[in-house]
């Protein structure tokens, strides 16, 4: 018997051989005296090696016959068993192995990436044999370099093996491509453009920073595929979403294909609106119209036309919605209450304001009190007991109401629907005890609410019945004026933005009533009372509203959305798109990512979504950001790429905009570069000589006018104007802006969200101040929303804080923020303790000078201001009463902050 390490047989006496297996190019070759064939090793019964006694012998089927090979040694027997054994594996390992290099070839071959789907579909058919690795090890040295090669590439994460082959197929373009790639924009593309575009997988997420060119990516991913013959053009789809998105889109297509002598016919740019009614439209053969109050953008106008006809047609209508809007709207779900908004200078505690004008201590009495008020119901709150309770450990006892007509008192218990207290009210039951006792052996008149009983759904109309009980009269009156300026309810436009909002996610996410109520019954955090008080409100307007839009025969964009989707889902609609782009993709909704899912749920689409989550700003009109942060769950796998370097501000800008917008871990973390390099002018935080919005005026003012003049030499040099963008959190900060400023300047007012997606020069923020319109705005969302939209983010001021964010990067130059002493934003105070801004400030003269305001020493959510007690002058955290920190000033030593306005 002679053997090598591929070849098996025996030699007769003259030294002819009477056969021999040789493995060849994963086939075995038998050659018999009379001739040679080819046989499959491991196929049932045609080769088998078989123990006779003490000797071994191979059996092979040859056509009819069952040829008997002998002279084979007990190793070499045992070596070709091995091999047969592991020849099925190894044939299918090598088979798809040569499958895998065959793609990665064709892919280099061609210069086209290799897809996350072609990817999936390779690994799908890799051989399972995890088990067989001993066997497969036992006839390394039979195989030959082929099979090895197979072997070793079946054993590695052919993944990452596949995405090392893009990577060459990537430089390989970059270089194949460069002259399109230069000219496809007016600028080059940066090599992260260039990567985005000739990443040509079926799912890729581009999150790209303020001014990092991410609608080049989409135009010249656009020009890649055409040129390239990837997709034809009319199976190319750009989804915006606003009408001047889409249009601008289309336009920068045809200008800038054309610079690379492409034709971008055929290629369709849309609004999701506008595709959304193309869609319904191609399926039941009639485009629908979108109600006329939508299209103008007057919804909120229609709710409350629908609100007000509902309350003069329905009793029960109007005492539902005045009683959610005079006493729940802004009340919490909370027995113990948010924090109180007028300070006690008696108690030293924040209490809450009413419309009588008195200070309560919590929700539960302020709802009451309310009450009572609109039901001119007269009463006393904390009147003394009429017996003298005070002993040397307690001071006098003060019920929670009096009622004078009647001589009855009255005790609200902070007691939810199990009958408990919050758990840090120590004793509170025992006091309970001993309040009822003193009651009974006084034979005073006493009745009792709890908060869970107020809260209740008709909590209300049982605590009048109370009160009527008892002899009082009520005489229910929603316009009574209140007594407290400061005590002011929602107002109706208040409820309209609320009710629309709410529908607005309702109809986004498809929810019935039925999956509302559903979504209640499995959260007892959302299953409150006042969430039940606001959906009795909603439900009837929700339902006037689509009796609205069936009467004009029209849709809203909402259910036209919705409606679009199903089609695509269920394949009722077949739209011709192969490569799908999106805009802005931080702002999608529920809807629209339903939209594109089915339209690339097909092998061999390709999805490109560009967006930054750090500009996720419009959570209030249907945006759900965790679709971006969860791009993967929802379209499937594909690569995440950044464009981290920014054509707009300065490094010194990108540092403290990153900085501080960063700090919320759910942001997807990223490294911003300015295009120009390190350094830039820092930002700026500017205080105005006094407190009033005048000196805020004078400040802006004053601003312009120190722009105006350092950039008069720019204009000397160029005719155009220095830009300057003045922002405000809200509309009415318009007001802030001065009516002329200096001829060399290009000023406009943006609110920040109007800002969004334009840049200037310069950028001044004017009213970072705290207040319910300050910024960050303290007009917080009302919790029901909590029960249609995504979970929110739990990161304090997150909405708030990408805002801020999106106000500094509007700016090339440089950013500067005003503020007023004592009354600095939250975002101001943490920006002075990192360092991040240089304060100045206007002096009784007219001067900027360096301010020495500092963050509080404490909390960091303030500034220390200085305020004056009867033993003189000292610093004090500007969010007093939350924060108590204080800091004596000697004598001797000038004040280190300014006075300020608000005292205690």
């Amino acid at each position: 018997m002679e053997t090598s390490n591929t070849t098996w047989g025996r030699t007769g006496r003259r030294g002819t051989r009477d056969w021999q297996l040789e493995l060849r190019g994963g086939q075995l070759l038998l050659t018999l005296p009379d001739r040679t064939l080819t046989l499959r090793p491991g196929a049932a019964g045609e080769v088998r090696v078989i123990r006779r006694w003490l000797r071994h012998v191979v059996e092979v089927q040859v056509g009819r016959e069952l040829r008997t090979l002998t002279g084979v040694g007990r190793r070499p027997a045992e070596r070709l068993q091995a091999f047969l054994t592991a020849w099925p594996h190894i044939a299918e390992i090598s088979a798809w192995a040569q499958h895998v290099l065959a793609t990665a070839d064709q892919a280099e071959a061609d210069g086209r990436w290799i897809s996350t789907e072609t990817m999936r579909r390779l690994v799908d058919g890799r051989p399972q044999g995890e088990q067989h690795r001993g066997r497969l090890d036992a006839v390394w040295d039979l195989l030959g370099e082929a099979e090895r090669d197979a072997l070793q590439l079946w054993r590695l994460d052919v993944v990452r093996w596949l995405a090392e082959a893009n990577q060459k197929i990537l430089r390989s373009e970059l270089q194949a491509r460069r002259d399109l790639f230069r000219r496809v924009e007016s600028t080059p593309l940066t090599f992260e453009q260039a990567r985005a575009v000739v990443c040509m997988d079926n799912r890729v997420n581009v999150v790209a920073a303020a001014g990092s060119g991410k609608t080049s990516v989409m135009v010249a991913r656009t020009a890649y595929a055409i040129a390239r013959g990837f997709v034809a053009p009319e199976r190319i789809l750009l989804l915006a979403f606003n009408q001047d998105a889409a249009k601008e889109l289309q336009q920068r297509l045809q200008r800038r294909l054309a610079a690379v002598g492409l034709r971008a016919e055929g290629v369709t740019a849309s609004t999701f609106h506008a595709f959304g009614l193309g869609v319904i439209g191609q399926v039941t053969g009639r485009k629908p119209r979108v109600a006329s109050w939508v299209d103008s953008g007057q919804g909120q106008d229609k709710i409350l036309q629908i609100v007000d006809r509902l309350r003069d047609s329905s009793t029960r209508f109007r005492y539902a919605y005045d009683t959610y809007r005079l006493l729940y709207a802004r009340t919490s779900d909370d027995p113990k209450g948010a924090d109180g908004d007028a300070w006690d200078r008696d108690s030293k505690t924040a209490r809450h304001r009413t419309y009588s004008g008195h200070l309560v201590r919590s929700q539960g009495e302020k709802i009451i009190a309310d009450f009572l008020y609109l039901n001119g119901v007269g009463f006393e709150y904390e009147r003394p007991f009429v017996v003298d309770t005070a002993t040397a450990e307690h001071g006098q006892y003060h019920p929670d109401f009096y009622y004078p007509a009647v001589d009855v008192w009255h005790e609200h218990w902070a007691l939810d629907a199990d009958g408990r207290s919050p758990a840090e009210f120590r004793g509170y039951a025992e006091g309970m005890a001993w309040k009822r006792d003193l009651h009974q052996r006084t034979g005073t008149r006493l009745i009792e609410t709890t908060w869970a009983s107020i809260m209740g759904a008709d909590g209300l109309v049982a605590f009048g019945e109370q009160l009527t009980s008892v002899g009082l009269s009520l005489d229910w009156n929603p316009d009574r004026p209140s007594v407290d300026r400061d005590a002011v309810p929602a107002s109706h436009e208040d409820m309209a933005r609320l009710l629309r909002t709410f529908m607005a996610h309702v109809k986004a996410g498809d929810l019935t009533e039925e999956a509302v109520e559903a979504k209640l019954r499995a959260s007892p955090v959302l299953d409150t009372a006042r969430t039940r008080h606001f959906l009795s409100v909603y439900w009837p307007v929700h339902r006037a509203w689509q009796q609205a839009l069936a009467d004009e025969g029209g849709v809203d964009f909402e259910d036209m959305l919705v409606t679009a989707a199903q089609m695509l889902e269920s394949g009722a609609a077949q739209m011709p798109y192969d490569m799908v782009l999106v805009d802005e993709f931080q702002d999608t909704s529920q809807a629209r990512a339903r939209i594109v899912r089915a339209l690339v749920n097909q092998p061999d689409r390709y999805l490109l979504t560009v967006g930054d989550d750090w500009q996720a700003i419009n959570r209030f009109a249907g945006a759900d950001l965790s679709i971006m942060r969860e791009h993967e769950r929802w379209f499937g796998r594909g690569p995440r790429l950044h464009l981290s370097t920014t054509f707009r501000c300065t490094q010194e800008i990108c540092d403290v905009s990153s900085a501080f917008v960063g700090k919320n871990d759910r942001q997807i973390p990223k490294t911003v570069k300015a295009a120009s390099g390190p350094g830039g002018q820092r930002v700026r935080l500017l205080y105005p000589a006094n407190n009033t919005a005048g000196d805020i005026r004078a400040a802006v003012a004053a601003e312009l006018e120190r722009i105006s003049t350092a950039t008069e030499h720019d204009r000397a040099e160029s005719d155009r104007r220095t830009s300057v963008l003045v922002l405000g959190r809200y509309r009415t900060d318009r007001s802030l802006v001065p009516a002329t400023h200096p001829a060399n300047l290009d000023v406009a007012f943006k609110t920040v969200h109007g800002a969004k997606g334009l840049e200037a020069d310069y950028v001044v923020v004017a009213n970072l101040t705290r207040g319910r319109l300050g910024f960050p705005s303290q007009v917080v969302d009302d919790p029901v929303l909590n029960l249609a939209m995504a979970a929110p983010d739990p990161y304090p001021h997150a909405e708030e804080r990408r805002l801020l964010y999106v106000a500094l990067t509007r700016a090339r130059h440089q950013a500067v923020l005003i503020s007023v002493h004592g009354r600095e934003s939250v975002f101001v105070a943490e920006l002075l303790k990192d360092g991040s801004i240089d304060p100045v400030e206007i002096d009784t003269a007219g001067a900027v000078v360096p301010s020495s305001v500092q963050a509080c020493v404490r909390c960091g959510l303030g500034v220390m201001v200085q305020r004056v007690s009867a033993h003189g002058p000292f610093l004090a955290c500007s969010s007093f009463p939350d924060c108590r920190a204080t800091i004596n000033i000697p004598q001797q030593r000038r004040p280190t902050a300014r006075p300020s306005s608000r005292r205690r």
